[in-house]
């Protein structure tokens, strides 16, 4: 697949979103028509949830309705974006099929009547899933509608049932070759937990108290697997018949289990939905966020912004909705970093159904709305974009991310609760989005050479490989800032012995940490800098390293607590605590400070955000968006895409894409 073929297939950016017509009767899919045309949508996903329509018993398809559809859509000038409908067996499958149904590890076996309701690992299960995929494809592959292919919804459910036990075991054969390595890898010597037979390893099902670490992180390793395997079967299924890109969305940051790199290489265009978790600027930053790391999971390749909600901020218990403009500016945050367009769920507001209440492009008011007119007016701005497609986003600074390192940091029996793994991800973002620094994320075994900075928030579990790769990164010239508890263990989760992180990382660092002292629940200690730190303390000794900071009381009070180390060609800075959002700014801004890494574009004010793209042939578009409250001067005057002029100043709560010469 060529990297432009989406947008070249669009004749420009993506912009719609999910479209359920089976939903609706002929009066409305008319509006429909004209909605869209209005709204400039040219990409609709179809059959997300339609199997129960298209397949009503095993084996017998009714496809007339989307046949018409398709055709009707597509006589409109919109594309479409065909999905399988695998997230979400129909009845008749799970009433055939009782053993595909999902197992939760206290061994309750769930019923149909949610979405995802099924087990991957079920034979049947994958045996239906590839067969509709590749009945679709045959039908559809070549249809002028077609511009993209969608495997399946947001793969996430676990099942612990016994068929995954028996893949586990196979999963686990290949991966170990033998029990005694298996018995090695997990430490089962604890607990009299030794196995002596393959048939006696089970998924990490509920038992009395803490989970075997290792087993608990092979699994979630095996899933990923699965979910991968999962998807490139439907994949090579519908290849046989479509030469169309074929995508699945990613939800990010953690709903999936999954191995986002691993993942992501199979797809032909990295897609992801994102729904923010809290209001205002925190949303935008959110935006930025998600971007960012979707751009990286492609290393190069597009990606595409697969759903958004026109008004949906998932605020814990409740769900709230967006501030007006804010429709714009989440869109253009993404198309900003990297996506080829932005496309939402869904298009129309559900009347009935368990997701009634999720916000869409045309809500239950209809047309007559802020909603849709905030929509209409996206849609415009989205297609004056075209100029755009195939350009790339480039960043100086690397966020390191590592999906065993996310999972070791979920298993039982860890000094503390509060080791968030995305939190500290999302933390390290955040200070250099207010910095006004694009960034990347990076797997800490990537070539890095490119970057001034990089970042390492939260690698509790550090291979060997990977330790030697960021030892030689900063022997080769760059700044490597690594945050308390990391590289605490190996690849296996076993403990490293002499003192923390691993060895060649302590001697990149010039620091070894003898002890870790968790903080008490909203517990503070002071820094001699006059910061504070929380949730985690370390007794470390400087082994070479600078120090910048001493803890000040209790018994750590005179040891080090941000060391600086200067190694080959670059340095190694060390954190050994969760320093407060104003301290952490500071040092992230210090750091940026001495790698040379300034802001997209000097002199703006903190809340205007700036992310340029660019094409091969040198052409530069910069995107600014203002999330303040007053109105600001832009450097130099500049061509708008937006409104086809010159702009000067950019408005509170303003917008501007602008060609640079």
């Amino acid at each position: 697949m060529t990297s432009r073929s989406l947008t070249e297939r669009l004749g420009g950016l993506a912009f719609g979103g999910d479209y359920n017509p089976e939903q609706w009767d002929e009066a409305v899919w008319k509006e429909d028509d004209e909605l869209m045309r209005r709204a400039r949508v040219n990409l609709a996903t179809v059959g997300v949830f339609s199997w129960a329509l298209l397949e009503p018993e095993e084996g017998r398809y009714d496809f007339a309705w989307l046949d018409a559809h398709l055709d009707r859509l597509h006589a409109n000038g919109v594309a479409v974006d065909l999905a399988t409908p695998t997230a979400s067996p129909p009845p008749w499958f799970t009433l055939a099929h009782p053993d595909a149904l999902m197992v939760q590890p206290d061994g309750t076996r769930l019923v149909h009547g949610s979405r995802d309701t099924y087990c991957l690992t079920a034979p049947a299960y994958r045996n239906a899933a590839r067969r509709i995929a590749a009945v679709l494809a045959d039908r559809y592959g070549d249809h002028p509608a077609l511009a993209l292919w969608h495997v399946h919804n947001e793969y996430a459910t676990l099942c612990y049932c016994d068929h995954t036990a028996a893949a586990f075991r196979v999963w686990l054969r290949a991966r170990h070759g033998s029990l005694d390595v298996l018995n090695e890898a997990w430490g089962t010597a604890f607990w009299s937990q030794h196995y002596t037979s393959w048939e006696q390893v089970l998924p990490p099902r509920a038992t009395n108290w803490h989970k075997n670490p290792g087993q608990e992180l092979d699994f979630r390793r095996f899933w990923a697997d699965e979910v991968t395997a999962a998807y490139c079967e439907q994949r090579d299924a519908i290849r046989a018949y479509s030469d169309r890109p074929v995508t699945t969305n990613l939800m990010l940051p953690a709903y999936q289990n999954i191995d986002l790199w691993a993942l992501a290489r199979e797809l032909d265009v990295v897609s992801c939905d994102q729904y923010p978790s809290s209001p205002g600027v925190d949303a935008a930053a959110d935006v930025a966020f998600h971007a960012d790391r979707a751009r990286s999971l492609g290393s190069g390749r597009p990606w595409l912004l697969m759903e958004q909600g026109t008004s949906t901020v998932y605020d814990g218990d409740r769900v709230l909705a967006k501030e007006p403009g804010d429709v714009l500016r989440h869109t253009l945050g993404h198309i900003a970093r990297g996506s080829e367009g932005a496309l939402f769920f869904q298009w129309r507001q559900s009347r009935a159904g368990a997701e009634t209440w999720h916000s869409a492009m045309v809500p239950h008011a209809g047309p007559d709305s802020r909603i849709f007119r905030e929509v209409t007016q996206t849609g415009e701005a989205v297609a004056r974009l075209g100029e755009l497609a195939g350009s790339t986003v480039s960043a100086p600074v690397a966020v390191l991310h590592d999906p065993d390192a996310w999972w070791a940091l979920g298993v039982d029996g860890l000094p503390s609760t509060e080791l968030g793994y995305h939190a500290a991800l999302g933390r390290a973002h955040r200070a250099l989005w207010d910095s006004g620094v694009t960034v990347d994320f990076a797997h800490p075994e990537h070539e890095l050479s490119r970057y001034p900075l990089v970042i390492a928030p939260a690698l509790f579990l550090l291979s060997d490989g990977s330790a030697e790769n960021l030892r030689r990164y900063v022997a080769g010239g760059g700044t490597l800032l690594v945050q308390h508890a990391s590289g605490y263990v190996d690849e296996r989760l076993h403990a490293r012995l002499g003192g923390y992180p691993a060895a060649p990382l302590r001697e990149a660092l010039g620091i070894r940490v003898e002890e870790y002292r968790p903080l008490r629940r909203d517990e503070r200690i002071t820094l001699s800098d006059g910061t504070q730190g929380t949730a985690w303390s370390e007794s470390l000794q400087a082994k070479g390293a600078e120090t910048l900071a001493t803890y000040t009381h209790g018994m750590l009070a005179g040891s080090p607590a941000v060391t600086r180390n200067a190694f080959g060609a670059g340095r190694g800075w060390y954190l050994s605590t969760r320093l407060d959002d104003a301290g952490y700014g500071a040092l992230v801004a210090r750091l940026l400070g001495e790698t040379g890494v300034g802001p997209e574009t000097p002199g703006l004010p903190p809340l205007v955000e700036a992310v340029t793209r660019h094409a091969a042939d040198g052409r530069r578009w910069r995107f600014l968006i203002n999330h303040g409250t007053e109105s600001v001067l832009l450097p130099e005057p500049a061509h708008d895409l937006l409104t086809g002029g010159t702009v000067a100043e950019l408005a509170a709560g303003g917008s501007a894409v602008l060609r640079i010469a």
